[in-house]
């Protein structure tokens, strides 16, 4: 019904992890996964954040058993901080995946630098992507690599996923928990803070501690942003957002975005795909309280996370903004939320 506009999505790993079936994953669709080309038009999906992502090695891993992922309360070890040297060849080969994508869409995807280049794709119905580098593994300390990936069209980053890096410590996964877990920022989490402000790169918030928080909050000159995390008070998950956190976001003039992941949203931390849209439109209910109208958005996690049976994967879009109507919000307001918050953001951030 409305253009969606994307804080977070997981396809480039989809990708990595399977390159020998990228036609399929990406072109054809296989029948696997949320987001494939196909699907994305299908949905409404008009662009997003596409992150890359370092996968730890399995005896690191932070998952549970299946027979263990619903019970509650628990707390995940942090797997173990990854070696830039090791991050960057996995790096290298998401970022090759993504130019490949372009290529092989023949004009339908565009890897897109600036706000002009993404408001020339709604235009002309080509699907825009922005390169997100999801934990700054592949960062040095010297931040050298951080000019390279710039160079290639990195325009957003977060500094940490849920482990430490040598930039600051991600939260575990925990609940019922606040993000008050670990320590601030590195003197190298510093560095990178101004780096990124001086090349307009957007720092992205999700999956940072507390102290973090407080950190770039306090360093940054930018805008605030969570592309993909949702409400502590909702959902009393480690990596949602306190009130006290919300209202630093909302006095930067950033932006949340909502993320779909039901063990996320779910009131019980579960899960579990079987809930219906209460839960969902309480987050939303409750970030627009807090941050006002124009600063909430969509970070759905596509292919990262379980989803509600509702969305189920990016044909569900309309659905999702369906309910949005059905529970009293104005066209203009499913628009905001859909697309536009996320554009003007990036303008405060990236500048014009």
């Amino acid at each position: 019904m409305y253009p969606v506009f994307d804080g977070h999505n997981d396809l480039l790993l989809r990708i990595y992890l399977a390159p020998e079936n990228r036609d399929a994953i990406w072109l054809t669709g296989e029948g696997k996964g949320h987001l494939d080309l196909p699907r994305m038009k299908q949905g409404g999906f008009v662009g997003g954040f596409f992150a890359i992502y370092i996968p730890s090695p399995e005896e690191a891993s932070s998952t549970v058993n299946e027979e263990d992922k619903d019970k509650t309360p628990f707390i995940r070890s942090l797997p173990d901080l990854i070696a830039a040297s090791q991050a960057h060849p996995v790096a290298l080969s998401q970022v090759g995946h993504m130019m490949w994508m372009e290529r092989a869409s023949k004009g339908a995807f565009k890897m897109v630098r600036s706000v002009a280049e993404i408001r020339e794709c709604l235009a002309n119905d080509v699907i825009a992507g922005i390169m997100h580098l999801e934990g700054a593994e592949p960062i040095d300390a010297d931040l050298d690599a951080l000019y390279a990936f710039h160079a290639m069209g990195l325009r957003s980053l977060g500094p940490v996923w849920s482990r430490p890096t040598v930039f600051g410590h991600g939260v575990p996964f925990a609940f019922p928990s606040g993000p008050d877990l670990g320590a601030g920022l590195t003197d190298a989490g510093k560095r990178l803070v101004r780096a990124c402000n001086e090349l307009r790169i957007m720092l992205d918030l999700s999956h940072l501690n507390e102290k973090g928080f407080d950190d770039i909050a306090r360093l940054s000159d930018a805008p605030l942003v969570a592309t993909h995390s949702n409400a502590n008070v909702i959902c009393p998950s480690s990596r949602n957002l306190t009130d006290r956190q919300l209202a630093v976001i909302a006095e930067s003039r950033g932006m949340v975005g909502l993320n779909y992941g039901t063990f996320f949203l779910r009131r019980d931390g579960g899960s579990s795909p079987e809930m219906g849209w209460e839960d969902v439109m309480a987050h939303l209910d409750h970030l627009l309280e807090k941050l006002g109208e124009d600063h909430v958005g969509l970070g759905s996690d596509f292919d990262g996370v379980p989803l509600p049976k509702g969305i189920g994967d990016v044909t569900g879009l309309p659905r999702l903004q369906r309910a949005m109507l059905d529970h009293g919000y104005g066209p203009a307001l499913v628009r905001k939320i859909s697309c536009d918050n996320w554009l003007a953001v990036l303008d405060r951030t990236w500048g014009h």
